[in-house]
């Protein structure tokens, strides 16, 4: 494991979301990151008059210029629920800058102040990644608890006790103690549906699923339990979950 300056290693995921109530309204936005030694820093922000696209922007701006600051794993990707930020970056952007910040009908782009700011802090060795809003994903409901709160006013806890890191904005949070029961239902109902469709996980995905270092997973050898189903090693450093119908638990 590459350590970071505090001994955490590197980041192994990272999520972001935006929320507004009324969009235009009050919003807020969070993020998400993990480190190689399962602990997880959160932060968040708010702005009292905002619209839920500018909230996504923001937060994908502040975690780009935070994961700047750290050593980050090779398969780090930044994951989100917004097409409207995917498409930005990766596809719209070349054109507005070439028409001088106007869209094809000749428009001003909107939300043109944070898009030329993550035009700057943006990573090419981190892509982005769409995820489902809203379908279980552990990490991405979590960014959303997180901005969600602060568009209400309020800064959002951790789910179970943590210490606190100092943040460039809003509240940071690390948390490495276990995981709520409900959280753990709903990793569990991953975990079915990713070994019902015999899909392959990376390295990095599998740590997060099973909340474990990603380092302690690389000293596994061969097959092993994780609660009631079977983890098998495949090549490429991947791995397959299978339903396994004798299956005690074992972490």
């Amino acid at each position: 494991m590459a350590d970071g300056p505090d001994g955490r290693g590197r980041v192994v995921a990272a999520a972001t979301d935006g929320a507004c109530s009324g969009n235009p309204g009050p919003g807020g936005w969070g993020a998400l990151i993990r480190f190689e030694d399962g602990s997880v820093e959160e932060f968040g922000g708010a702005d009292p008059a905002t619209t839920n696209n500018r909230m996504e922007l923001q937060a994908a701006l502040a975690t780009l210029q935070r994961l700047a600051e750290l050593p980050l794993h090779p398969d780090l990707t930044l994951r989100t629920d917004s097409k409207y930020l995917i498409d930005g970056l990766g596809s719209w952007m070349a054109g507005w800058k070439r028409k001088g910040w106007r869209t094809a009908a000749g428009k001003p782009v909107l939300n043109q102040d944070l898009w030329q700011a993550l035009d700057q802090a943006r990573l090419a060795e981190v892509p982005l990644s769409y995820v489902k809003g809203h379908s279980g994903d552990p990490d991405n409901d979590r960014v959303d608890q997180i901005a969600v709160a602060y568009s209400k006013g309020r800064k959002q806890t951790p789910p179970s006790s943590a210490a606190q890191r100092p943040a460039a904005e809003g509240q940071t949070l690390v948390d490495s103690a276990p995981v709520s029961l409900q959280k753990l239902l709903t990793r569990m109902e991953l975990a079915d549906r990713l070994a019902s469709g015999g899909y392959a996980l990376s390295a990095v995905e599998l740590a997060q699923l099973v909340e474990q270092p990603l380092n302690r997973l690389s000293e596994r050898q061969g097959s092993w339990r994780w609660r009631d189903w079977m983890v098998e090693p495949l090549e490429n450093d991947r791995w397959r979950l299978r339903r396994d119908p004798a299956g005690s638990e074992q972490t």
